[in-house]
């Protein structure tokens, strides 16, 4: 072994101080991962990191110099996990809140962009590497209110796919996970902190978790590296599009 390869191989979670990343990191940590953790809430990171052995770093993907000075402390990667992103708002097209798509399109599809981009060197020196990018079913499905994130979702949705054919021939395997409904705090920032909108959403009917989609990261990350799974469309049982979704009375 060099001087610079990692005892254990390396894994990156974006948006990993809660939610989905946060699951994720831990999933992978179980794993045997040495988990690298990024997100604007460091001290929430540090917390995280420490109590899985993992390294906490402060990343702003919409940042260049943020994500550039992340990718400089992690010189060999295994596992990407592209989970940074979000929702804003549910305005009407006509309605549409221009500075929230703005943010939404930065942050999911920029921002996934801007980290493969600055990491794609790691991922090719490890060997066998894998990106997994966190979607949605908004990617493919549309819905009243939900334009400016299934535009968003959508570009994630392309990019994927194409990622998957430019990097055809070299030792890095693509995947896009597209969960339905989990219950986060994906709805709260949504609805800027109302929690009554928040609860509303999962009101009557079971959502997926956080731990749900972890444990798909952690089984697409852990197939033999000849295998590539190019999407996984996970949704709870109660939900069987982005609009049809059985609540009890």
């Amino acid at each position: 072994m060099s001087e610079t390869t990692p005892a254990r191989p390396v894994a990156v979670v974006t948006g990993a101080s809660g939610g989905i990343g946060e699951a994720s990191a831990r999933r992978l940590a179980a794993e045997g991962y040495e988990v690298v953790l990024g997100a604007r809430r460091v001290e929430r990171l540090e917390a995280i990191a420490a109590d899985i052995g993992g390294r906490a770093i402060a990343l702003d993907v919409t940042d260049d110099a943020s994500v550039d000075a992340f990718a400089a402390q992690v010189p060999v990667l295994s596992v990407l996990v592209n989970n940074a992103g979000g929702a804003l708002g549910a305005d009407a097209v006509l309605d549409a809140d221009l500075d929230g798509w703005r943010t939404m399109y930065e942050t999911n599809v920029l921002g996934t962009v801007r980290v493969t981009k600055a990491l794609i060197g790691a991922l090719e020196v490890s060997g066998s590497g894998t990106i997994i990018n966190i979607g949605s079913i908004a990617g493919f499905e549309i819905y009243p209110g939900g334009a400016g994130y299934i535009a968003a979702k959508h570009g994630v949705w392309t990019t994927s796919r194409t990622l998957r054919l430019e990097l055809l021939g070299r030792p890095i395997r693509v995947t896009e996970i597209q969960p339905g409904m989990v219950e986060t705090d994906f709805a709260r920032v949504r609805f800027d902190g109302d929690e009554e909108k928040a609860k509303a959403v999962y009101q009557g009917m079971t959502p997926l978790v956080a731990d749900d989609v972890a444990d798909l990261v952690a089984f697409v990350a852990t197939r033999p590296e000849h295998v590539n799974l190019d999407s996984i469309v996970v949704r709870p049982r109660d939900q069987a599009t982005g609009r049809d979704v059985h609540r009890s009375a």
